[in-house]
């Protein structure tokens, strides 16, 4: 028991409450992120107990009959389980190719715009559509990719090109949704490294010129070992996230004609829970889907891990 108090009463533990104290209107902004988590993350959890059961809403989640792995064995027995499969992860694999290296691209970019106004000028053009709403976004898409009518087919035609079936062609629908993709995020999700660059010790840049290196060295060997770090993490995470795409702007994209290759893991789920209600089936599928980000998460952190001095944990 003495052994006990004193541990408790310990300077350490002092210093501990103390700084709780010290520190207490802090601690006010951290609850709502900490609700965020509970009531929208880990609440939701509960759910998960659908993918092994029959739903049946008058018995409830709880009651109803208990099915084992039979949604798994009908997820992977399907038909359009190899095809929603291979749409998601070629999308993905391409986005990743392709998405995520312009963000960096771009941030090195605006760090070399030494005129500020041009900088927010520019900086204000490649994040504004991001905050388009994802409904406007696509009837822009419409509007210039539609078959006869839209803008894009016009100038093809003022050339003497035949119009491009953009969106009603499977093959062409991939690289619709990551030239969209790029449009739209590349220039939010460049934030990040700009702030990272933001970082870089001016005296690195000044012992490279006295060394007589020009700009394009200075970026190579200064620039990016300082965003390494930063590339890392956004990579895992990155790798976190490969089954998983944008739903809503699929869905309003897509149309009987792209479905080939515009129907993913995603949409597929959403059509069997909200629109089929085969909850059971549909939260099988979403689990699936996210147990897979796990393993592609875990094994991106440890190769960085051991290949690299930046991980996430």
């Amino acid at each position: 028991m003495a052994a006990k108090d004193k541990t408790a009463t310990s300077p350490e533990s002092r210093r501990r409450r103390f700084a709780l104290r010290k520190n207490w209107d802090y601690l006010i902004f951290v609850i709502p992120v900490v609700l965020y988590f509970i009531i929208f993350c880990y609440g939701p959890m509960y759910g998960v107990q659908l993918s092994f059961k029959r739903f049946n809403p008058a018995m409830g989640i709880t009651a109803s009959p208990w099915i084992g792995m039979d949604n798994f064995t009908r997820l992977f027995g399907s038909y359009q389980f190899s095809r929603i499969l291979t749409n998601t992860l070629v999308i993905n694999l391409f986005k990743t190719l392709i998405s995520f290296p312009i963000p960096i691209i771009l941030a090195l970019m605006f760090n070399e715009i030494k005129r500020e106004r041009l900088k927010r000028t520019f900086q204000t053009i490649t994040y504004a559509p991001y905050f388009i709403s994802t409904v406007v976004f696509v009837g822009i898409i419409n509007l210039f990719l539609a078959g006869e009518n839209g803008y894009i087919n016009h100038i093809l035609d003022i050339f003497g090109f035949g119009p491009i079936p953009f969106l009603t062609d499977p093959h062409y629908f991939p690289g619709v949704y990551i030239g969209t993709d790029v449009w739209r995020n590349a220039g939010w999700n460049s934030i990040i490294f700009i702030a990272a660059l933001s970082s870089v010790d001016p005296q690195l840049h000044e012992s490279a010129q006295i060394d007589g290196a020009g700009r394009w060295k200075r970026i190579l060997h200064v620039n990016l070992p300082c965003l390494l770090p930063t590339i890392v993490i956004q990579f895992i995470l990155q790798m976190g996230k490969m089954m998983t795409l944008s739903y809503e702007r699929i869905l309003l994209m897509q149309n009987s004609l792209n479905i080939e290759s515009s129907e993913v893991i995603s949409t597929y789920a959403y059509k069997m829970g909200l629109i089929n209600m085969d909850y059971g089936f549909s939260t099988a599928v979403g689990l699936f889907n996210n147990v897979i980000n796990i393993i592609l998460l875990l094994a991106a952190n440890k190769l960085a891990k051991k290949y690299s001095s930046g991980s996430l944990f």
